[in-house]
């Protein structure tokens, strides 16, 4: 039975995180759900612009709420966790304080979990086990969830906040060796690449190593900007440290379409420029 749900992309995935936008909307696909992309959706503000005016911030991002409740589904996904953190601020900052966005008229129409949540809760473990059709035997990962799609609570509506589990489910559901670490919502600094990028890089080392001190052969994130600090930036941070990290770094997707057959995975794991087609090739998975 095929599930519609409303989808916004955000900018990233349609620029510099395009492996992560086409392996969601193909493992979607073929796990059953349709992403229904949001008709003229907008820029959510993410990262600036709650920096800069908080009212307008919320009025970016209400944009695109408003049309995700036109389109008459029950649901939104929404891959990039920015994204999500800013349109789940805007949908509580519409409840909270309605009297501060007059023009507004929305009144959370639209359920919107964040993508790890929806994949584990809506489609479903068993609906990924069945369409297995090669197991991920052998990789030892651990997921990393990065710091937005969890906090604030009050916001996002996390249960488990602290210590979430849903996409290591996932990942063992495709026979991966799933590794338990202690690191699995730290932040990543995000946008400080940009600005403070000695921030950004030593954040980001101890994550290579306390990925690796688990005994982790990669990393599953479920956000672009987590993707690209510790894909791109990995030959600069090594050279920093005077470390040889090499570690791969997949999108949580990239590993379901690995793992259930999908035909463009080559093609999304070329853009990667830590290489994980490597690692693969070594566990006989490619």
């Amino acid at each position: 039975m095929n599930t519609k749900v409303s989808y916004y992309p955000g900018c990233s995935l349609r620029g510099t995180g395009r492996e992560y936008g086409e392996s969601a909307e193909a493992v979607f696909k073929s796990l059953g759900t349709e992403l229904v992309e949001l008709p003229d959706w907008s820029c959510c503000g993410a990262s600036s612009a709650h920096s800069e005016n908080k009212g307008l911030a919320v009025e970016i991002a209400a944009r695109n709420l408003i049309l995700a409740k036109e389109s008459g589904l029950k649901d939104m996904v929404i891959p990039c966790s920015a994204c999500f953190q800013r349109t789940k601020v805007a949908e509580y900052e519409l409840k909270e304080n309605p009297q501060a966005y007059p023009d507004i008229s929305y009144n959370s129409e639209v359920n919107i979990p964040d993508i790890v949540s929806f994949v584990h809760n809506k489609i479903g473990i068993e609906a990924i086990k069945k369409n297995v059709i090669k197991k991920l035997t052998g990789l030892k990962v651990v997921s990393y969830y990065g710091c937005l799609i969890s906090r604030h609570p009050k916001i996002t509506g996390a249960g488990n906040f602290e210590n979430p589990t849903e996409m290591d489910t996932i990942l063992e559901a495709l026979g991966t060796e799933v590794i338990d670490w202690g690191y699995k919502t730290d932040c990543c600094g995000g946008s400080l690449a940009i600005s403070q990028a000695e921030i950004m890089q030593k954040l980001v080392g101890n994550l290579y190593d306390k990925a690796l001190e688990a005994g982790a052969e990669c990393i599953a994130v479920c956000c672009p900007l987590c993707h690209a600090n510790l894909d791109m930036y990995q030959k600069e941070i090594s050279k920093r440290f005077k470390k040889n990290y090499n570690t791969p770094i997949f999108y949580f997707t990239e590993l379901i379409g690995l793992a259930i057959g999908e035909k463009d995975i080559i093609k999304w794991l070329k853009r990667h420029l830590t290489d994980p087609i490597k690692l693969l090739k070594e566990k006989n998975l490619l």
